[in-house]
């Protein structure tokens, strides 16, 4: 594996974890109430196009990356409307 791909895949780590402490918290908390609506919608669409642009691209960083951020951005958007 090239240098390129494990640092684009450590960047996809970094960014894609950063997601995991806001998803426990809203999940133990039960409330999303400080967190945008507009935003969580937004990011969840820019995240998803990234995902569509690296499958067009065949970049493995930033496939796994942008999936795995995009079902996170997701649930926590779920929790969103669902403790709204």
């Amino acid at each position: 594996m090239s240098f390129i791909t494990l640092l684009g895949l450590l960047a996809g780590t970094l960014t894609t974890i950063s997601f995991v402490p806001q998803l426990l918290k809203t999940w133990r908390t039960k409330s999303a109430k400080d967190m945008s609506l507009p935003m969580l919608i937004y990011f969840c669409l820019g995240v998803f196009l990234w995902l569509v642009y690296g499958i067009l691209l065949q970049a493995l960083p930033i496939i796994v990356a942008n999936g795995i951020t995009l079902v996170l951005a997701l649930i926590i958007l779920g929790l969103k409307l669902r403790y709204d």
